[in-house]
C-alpha cells in the first residue's frame, strides 16, 4: 500500500533534543515502541510504554554497548517485505515482528574529531548499529520510514500529524534519500580521517550545507555555496552574498592572511587586489590602499586584519562598496556603515583552514596542496653585486605577498608599505610590467626607489631593462630560468639589487 499507518517503531538515538512531540504523536497513536538504554529511559520519562530490545532478541547489550541491536529479529523485522508471500511466512516461522518506523541519530564522529579527542575515543564514536539499522531501513523504504538524525524530526512529527499518524511512499523514499544524505556523509568523514595517515588517492568531499545563491558568475547561471559561512562570519548587513561576492571574499581573506601582527588592508577586485597598504591605523591603511587604484575601488571588496572605528569608518563610507570584512567593529562605526542597506559587513570570526585546493575540470577534479609558502628575508638569495637595503627589503617582502595573490601573469610595484600597481592577468610578462608602470603613473606614484615584483623568472632581460627605465631600485623573483644572468648582468650594470626565492607563484 502507498499509504501505511505506522504500527511500531524502533527508536535508539544518541541526541534526543526536540524528541518529546515524536514520543507524543507514537504514544497517541498506539504505536508499540522498541528502544535501547539511556534512549529507552527518556521515552519511559515521557510516560510511553517502551519494550527493551532485549526482550525481543533475547540478549543484553554486550562489549560495552558496541552490540546492542545487531540481531535477525531487528534486521528482519526492518528488512521483509510485507508483500513477499516468503518474508511474510518466515518472519512467522521465526517470530520476527514488523518494524515500521526507525528513528536513529548516529555517535557524534564529526565532533568527537572536531574536539580534538584521543584516537581511542574517536574510534568508539563510529557507529555501527545505528547505521546498519539507516541502510537497512532505507533499503526496505517501500514498508519502513527511516528518520536518520535529530534534524529531521519536526519533519516527521508534521507529516504524522497531519495525516493522522500515517506515511505516503513518497514520504518514505524521501526520507530514505535523507538517510543515504546522512550515511553517506558519516562515512566520508571516517574514511577522511584515517585518510590522514594512510594517503589513499582518493577524493572524497560531503558538504551537508547548502545555499541558494541569486545566479552564479552572471544571472542566467545558477549557483550554490556548500559549507558552513557562520562558522566563519557574522553578517551584520547588506544583502545576501553572490557567487562573485564569495569569490572575492575568498581571495581577500586569503590575502590579509599574509599581514599577520600588522595593521593592514586591501581592496579587491575580480579576485585581484587594486589597493593594498600597512599603517599604524586602519583609517591610514585605507587611505594607502584607496590611493593605489581609486576607480577600481568602486564596488570593490574590502578587508582588514584590525577593529574598524569611527575614523576609519567615516573616512570609507563615501565610497561605494560591495563587502566590508574585519574582525570587529565599533557600535559607533557600525551603526554609521549601516547607512546603507545593501552594504555587506562581515565579521570574521576565525581563520579558513585547509591545506587543499578543489577545482572541478574537464570531466573530473584536479586537487592540490595550498599554496601555503610566503617569502621572507631568509628566503632572499642576492643574486646581484648591490644587495637590497634594509628599506628595500622590507619592500621585496610586502610586494611579495601581494604578487602571490594575483592573477599570472603578474608584476607588483610598491614599497614597504603601500601597493603602487599591479598588472595581472597578462599573457606576457613583459606586458603586466608595462600595465603596472602606466597605472602607478596615472595615480601619481613615483617610481624611482621602488621594488618589483614578479611571480615568475624573467625569461629575458627586458622586464629588469623597462624597470630600470621606470627609476625601479630593487627585485624579486624565483629564478630558474637558462638564462637569469643575462637578468642579473643587466642589474649589475645599472646599479639595480636583485634577489631569487626558488619559489614561483603561479596564480591562474
Amino acid at each position: 500500500m502507498a499509504t501505511k499507518k505506522i504500527q511500531s517503531a524502533l527508536i535508539s538515538v544518541y541526541y534526543k533534543d526536540n524528541l518529546e512531540p515524536i514520543i507524543a504523536q507514537l504514544k497517541a497513536q498506539g504505536v508499540k515502541i522498541y528502544s535501547t538504554g539511556g534512549t529507552q529511559a527518556f521515552i519511559e520519562q515521557q510516560g510511553a510504554e517502551v519494550i527493551p530490545v532485549e526482550e525481543l532478541t533475547g540478549y543484553p547489550s554486550i562489549f560495552g554497548g558496541r552490540v546492542k541491536t545487531l540481531h535477525p529479529k531487528i534486521f528482519g523485522g526492518i528488512l521483509h517485505r510485507r508483500d513477499h508471500s516468503g518474508d511474510i511466512s518466515q518472519a512467522a516461522e521465526f517470530d520476527i515482528p514488523a518494524i515500521d518506523l526507525v528513528i536513529v541519530d548516529l555517535y557524534p564522529f564529526e565532533e568527537t574529531v572536531a574536539s580534538g579527542a584521543s584516537e581511542a575515543d574517536i574510534i568508539e564514536k563510529i557507529d555501527i548499529g545505528g547505521i546498519s539499522l539507516i541502510r537497512a531501513a532505507a533499503k526496505n523504504f517501500k514498508d519502513v520510514v527511516i528518520i536518520a538524525s535529530k534534524g529531521q524530526y519536526a519533519e516527521l512529527e508534521e507529516r504524522l500529524s497531519r495525516q493522522d499518524g500515517a506515511t505516503t511512499l513518497e514520504d518514505r523514499r524521501y526520507f530514505a534519500a535523507q538517510a543515504f544524505q546522512v550515511s553517506s556523509n558519516y562515512d566520508t568523514h571516517i574514511f577522511n580521517f584515517f585518510n590522514q595517515t594512510e594517503n589513499i588517492p582518493a577524493l572524497k568531499i560531503s558538504e551537508t550545507k547548502a545555499k541558494a545563491l541569486r545566479y552564479g558568475e552572471n544571472p542566467h547561471q545558477a549557483a550554490h555555496f556548500y559549507g558552513d559561512m557562520e562558522a566563519l562570519f557574522d553578517q551584520l548587513n547588506g544583502k545576501e552574498l553572490s557567487y562573485n561576492n564569495l569569490v572575492d571574499v575568498d581571495a581577500a581573506v586569503a590575502l590579509i592572511a599574509e599581514f599577520d601582527g600588522e595593521t593592514a588592508f586591501a581592496i579587491l577586485k575580480h579576485t585581484n587586489a587594486c589597493g593594498v597598504a600597512t599603517a599604524k591605523t586602519v583609517q591610514e591603511a585605507y587611505k594607502k590602499a584607496f590611493e593605489a587604484d581609486t576607480t577600481s575601488a568602486f564596488g570593490g571588496v574590502l578587508i582588514t586584519n584590525q577593529n574598524v572605528d569611527l575614523a576609519a569608518a567615516e573616512e570609507m563610507h563615501s565610497l561605494f562598496f560591495e563587502v566590508l570584512i574585519a574582525p570587529s567593529f565599533d557600535e559607533d562605526a557600525l551603526a554609521l556603515l549601516k547607512g546603507k542597506k545593501n552594504r555587506i559587513l562581515l565579521r570574521q570570526k576565525i581563520q579558513i583552514e585547509g591545506t587543499k585546493q578543489i577545482k572541478t575540470l574537464l570531466n573530473g577534479i584536479i586537487e592540490q596542496d595550498k599554496d601555503l609558502k610566503t617569502e621572507t628575508k631568509a628566503d632572499f638569495k642576492v643574486v646581484t653585486k648591490i644587495t637590497p637595503t634594509d628599506e628595500e627589503q622590507d619592500a621585496l617582502v610586502f610586494a611579495a605577498k601581494v604578487c602571490k595573490h594575483t592573477k599570472s601573469n603578474t608584476i607588483i610595484l610598491s614599497n614597504s608599505n603601500q601597493l603602487f600597481a599591479s598588472g595581472v592577468g597578462q599573457t606576457s610578462r613583459v606586458d603586466a610590467l608595462r600595465q603596472a608602470i602606466e597605472k602607478a603613473k596615472s595615480f601619481g606614484f613615483e617610481l624611482k626607489g621602488a621594488v618589483m615584483a614578479s611571480d615568475a623568472f624573467f625569461p629575458f632581460p627586458d622586464c629588469v631593462e623597462i624597470a630600470h627605465e621606470a627609476g625601479i631600485s630593487a627585485v624579486v623573483q624565483p629564478g630558474g630560468s637558462i638564462k637569469d644572468q643575462d637578468s642579473i648582468d643587466f642589474c649589475d650594470a645599472h646599479g639595480m639589487s636583485m634577489v631569487m626565492t626558488g619559489v614561483r607563484h603561479f596564480k591562474h
